[in-house]
């Protein structure tokens, strides 16, 4: 595996030589912008493979995306290959519709110190909950960023990532009420601790993930890329968008129907991806919200 394949699979050209908030910014905002968040194999026919070797054929090679336990292992061994500080973490999403989190470890993260200053790395949160720069683990401090306003806080040695985000402006009335859109100005949307993890303790979880009934991978396809102003997202057959700060205070999303005539298409030139196998786009009752 080739870290050069890797900038150039991201489109990072600039310096590797400081290891500096700037460079792990950098880095994170370029991968955002080219690796999108999907689960398209799952509904290939295909199994979505945790093993790093097989994640850099796929995002790298074959300029695919993934989930957390994809994207995040291949940032993390980025950003180890460069000589960053890295912890690998584990986490548990909060659930909207049961008001809990996650009983079982299903998010990967990575923490990242620098000059004795820790920070959160994610780029796999994706739709419009992803970060877009490090999140300085300090508690109860708003890190204000272009999706939204983000804050940590510390309870008793567990951490939780919340959002607050804007009011968002829906053109099309038919989607006003839609299932696909998240209608909270506030949002849990994870927790975690710091202790130490490696992929091996997420092996589990990846096969869960891939057959529960109750996992929302299994009810429904999903695939989101950061943009410059925004994110798009597909879920199923339809195709959602959302420009941040659209006016003051406030977001456009946007949705539109895609058929299967126009879904290769959709893919290639939207999110850059090629299927080798046949896709069933899918929207179940256990979905991804916008």
């Amino acid at each position: 595996m080739d870290i050069e394949a890797y900038f150039e699979r991201i489109g990072y050209k600039n310096s590797v030589d400081k290891l500096d908030l700037d460079t792990l910014t950098e880095i994170l905002q370029h991968q955002i912008h080219a690796v999108p968040f999907e689960n398209l194999n799952m509904h290939c026919g295909e199994a979505m493979d945790i093993g790093l070797e097989a994640i850099f054929d796929q995002i790298v090679r074959k300029k695919r995306g993934g989930w957390c336990l994809q994207i995040n292992h291949l940032l993390y061994w980025a950003l180890t290959k460069m000589g960053f500080e890295t912890t690998m973490l584990g986490g548990y999403f909060y659930i909207t519709p049961t008001s809990k989190y996650s009983s079982e470890m299903v998010h990967l993260l990575v923490q990242v110190t620098i000059s004795d200053r820790n920070y959160i790395v994610d780029s796999a949160c994706g739709c419009s909950y992803q970060i877009w720069k490090p999140l300085e683990l300090t508690s109860g401090k708003d890190q204000p960023q272009v999706p939204a306003i983000f804050r940590l806080t510390e309870e008793n040695g567990t951490w939780y990532l919340d959002q607050i985000r804007r009011e968002q402006y829906i053109p099309d009335e038919e989607f006003v009420n839609s299932d696909l859109l998240d209608k909270n100005k506030y949002r849990k949307i994870y927790s975690f601790t710091l202790e130490p993890r490696t992929i091996e303790d997420f092996v589990h979880v990846n096969t869960y993930l891939q057959t529960s009934p109750t996992s929302a991978f299994v009810s429904s396809s999903v695939c989101s890329l950061q943009t410059s102003e925004g994110v798009y997202c597909l879920v199923g057959f339809t195709f959602m968008s959302r420009k941040f700060s659209y006016k003051d205070n406030v977001d456009l999303v946007e949705f539109k129907k895609v058929n299967k005539d126009e879904m290769e298409d959709v893919l290639k030139t939207i999110f850059g991806i090629s299927l080798e196998r046949k896709f069933v786009p899918k929207h179940g009752k256990l979905s991804f919200t916008i």
